[in-house]
């Protein structure tokens, strides 16, 4: 069996790194946002058996020139880059890293938020600029908004505990997480989406990218928050029909958005988001800090190594469990 571990990218933290090479294994990397093509020929050269999952697109066409690789491990808990249905129809786990970038991207959610609106970029130009703006200036505070939790992951109650911090109310809207979710922060469960947004001076989004929420933030439930609110997004980018975002902002219902995060990416030179000073942006660095990185590095890799060794995963990593049980029932029922 090989001893490569796959990175679809190009770099690991150095604590995932020294764990790989501890167990005798090697990590070779592709280059950052590799095509199904590249990766699918450094899996046929290398014959790797797990894959980190980074940066590009594992799909069937990429599993299908690989029969030796036996898990994936995403770094980070967001798999929309891997087609889960075809990992467990090949009998391959796909693992997660939940929680290790939690308070990271919760941290992220606030420096967006505060810098959309304190209006810190604009004032900061105008400074340099040779403007003193403070006549006239009239700022808002945040203390007392409500902010709407979409979601009630791991991340979204890091960002729960940040924002009871600072004064904001909270409510929220997940319709698989417990209670407990809700009653450990005092978030209030709402019944919809849109029973939700009404409520919402602020939306952080924190839910995972699939077919059921992708737009869910479109021009009609844009529409249901108040006038003067404010999107957050530090999960995926196409939760959000941007170009619906961009015309909430300009008509003056939205007053500003602040985005790690984009339907495609890297974003195109001219994407719209780029000429509304209302939107603060950032290129997807939400949990990429060194303290989230060696987490997220190190949990990654020891899925890798524990579905090798043929060792027990916590069910809640491995994103395609049902499926596996499914395809795995399905085979049997065939052989049979």
């Amino acid at each position: 069996m090989s001893k490569i571990i796959l990175v679809t990218g190009p770099d690991l933290d150095p604590a995932a790194a020294q764990l790989v090479e501890e167990r005798g294994y090697e990590t070779v990397h592709t280059p950052p946002y590799a095509d199904s093509a590249v990766i699918s020929k450094y899996l046929q050269e290398t014959g790797a058996v797990g894959i980190v999952s980074r940066m590009g697109r594992l799909d069937a066409t990429v599993m299908d020139v690989a029969p030796q690789l036996k898990v994936i491990s995403k770094h980070g808990v967001g798999v929309d880059n891997i087609d889960i249905q075809a990992a467990a129809d090949r009998g391959i786990p796909v693992l997660v890293a939940t929680g290790a970038n939690a308070v990271s991207v919760a941290e992220h959610a606030f420096a967006l938020l505060l810098a959309t609106v304190k209006r810190i970029l604009p004032l900061d130009a105008g400074l340099r600029a040779g403007r003193w703006e403070k006549p006239g200036f009239s700022g808002r505070e945040i203390a007392g908004s409500t902010m709407g939790l979409m979601g009630m992951g791991a991340i979204a109650q890091a960002t729960g505990r940040i924002a009871k911090g600072l004064g904001l109310n909270l409510v929220g809207f997940d319709p698989y997480a417990p209670d407990s979710a809700f009653e450990e922060l005092g978030v209030t469960r709402c019944a919809s989406f849109e029973d939700m947004l009404a409520k919402t001076n602020i939306l952080s989004l924190h839910c995972p990218l699939t077919d059921q929420t992708r737009h869910i933030l479109n021009a009609d439930t844009l529409a249901h928050m108040p006038a003067g609110g404010y999107i957050i997004n530090t999960a995926r980018g196409a939760l959000i029909d941007e170009a619906a975002l961009v015309a909430a902002i300009q008509s003056g219902h939205l007053a500003g958005a602040g985005l790690d995060t984009f339907a495609v990416e890297p974003p195109v030179p001219d994407h719209p988001f780029f000429s509304v000073p209302e939107i603060v942006l950032t290129p997807h660095i939400g949990g990429v800090t060194r303290q989230a990185g060696a987490r997220v590095g190190v949990d990654a890799v020891r899925g890798i190594f524990q579905i090798l060794d043929g060792q027990p995963v916590a069910p809640e990593r491995i994103i395609n469990r049902k499926l596996l049980a499914a395809a795995r029932a399905e085979l049997v029922s065939v052989e049979k």
